[in-house]
C-alpha cells in the first residue's frame, strides 16, 4: 500500500467539473448545511484541490505543524483514529466519505490534530486553508462569516452528541455493575450455601 504523501492539484477552479459537486457536497448535513449555495460557491472559489493515493496519511494525531488546513472528501473514504490508553494499536473510529470534513477545527485555532486520518481508497479533497479564509474574511466578510457560524454550529452537534454518548456509556457502566452486584451477591449465597452442606455432612460422620 502507498505511504506517498497528499498531493496539491491547484486551484479547485482549474477544475470546473468539481466544482459543482464541491459545493452540493459541502451543504451535505455531514459538512456545513447551514451555508447557501451561494455562499458555498464563493468559498469554493478559495479552495484547492488535493489528491491522495491510498494508505496516504492526510492527518496524524498530535501534530502541530501544518495544521491550518480543512479539507472536504469529494470521493473516496478516509479512516479516522484515536490512540486509546493502554491499547498497543490506535483504533479506528470512524469511516468518512465524500462529503464530510475534516479539519475543521484546526482551521479555527491551528491546534494539534485530534486524530489520524488516512485514506483507505484513493482520495479526492477541496482544502480550505486558514490563508484562504484570511483572504475570504477580507475580500467576502459576510461570507466568511456565515462560514465561521457554520463551522461552529457543527462543533456544537458534534460536542452534543458525544454528551449523549457518554450519558449512554455511563447508564450502560451502572446497569453493569448493578448486574455484577446480582451476580456476587447469588454466588455468594451458592458458596455459603455449599460451605453449610459441608458443615453439616462433617457432623453427621462425626
Amino acid at each position: 500500500m502507498s505511504t506517498a504523501p497528499p498531493a496539491s492539484l491547484g486551484s479547485l477552479l482549474d477544475r470546473p467539473d468539481l466544482v459543482a459537486a464541491a459545493v452540493r457536497l459541502m451543504r451535505q448535513p455531514t459538512a456545513l448545511s447551514e451555508l447557501s449555495a451561494s455562499d458555498a460557491k464563493c468559498i469554493v472559489t478559495y479552495m484547492r484541490l488535493l489528491n491522495c493515493p491510498e494508505g496516504g496519511m492526510l492527518l496524524r494525531e498530535g501534530e502541530q505543524d501544518n495544521v491550518s488546513d480543512m479539507l472536504v472528501i469529494l470521493d473516496g473514504e478516509v479512516t479516522v483514529e484515536n490512540v486509546v490508553a493502554d491499547r498497543a494499536e490506535p483504533v479506528v473510529m470512524s469511516v468518512l466519505g465524500p462529503g464530510h470534513l475534516i479539519g475543521e477545527m484546526a482551521l479555527l485555532d491551528g491546534g494539534p490534530r485530534t486524530a489520524t486520518c488516512t485514506a483507505t481508497t484513493p482520495l479526492l479533497g477541496a482544502v480550505l486553508s486558514r490563508n484562504a479564509l484570511r483572504r475570504l474574511m477580507n475580500d467576502e466578510p459576510a461570507v466568511a462569516s456565515k462560514l465561521l457560524v457554520a463551522i461552529l454550529y457543527r462543533m456544537t452537534q458534534r460536542l452534543r452528541d458525544a454528551t449523549r454518548q457518554q450519558r449512554v456509556y455511563h447508564q450502560l457502566l451502572s446497569a453493569m455493575e448493578g448486574e455484577i452486584d446480582a451476580l456476587q451477591s447469588q454466588l455468594q449465597k451458592v458458596m455459603d450455601g455449599a460451605a453449610r452442606r459441608q458443615i453439616m455432612g462433617d457432623g453427621s460422620k462425626a
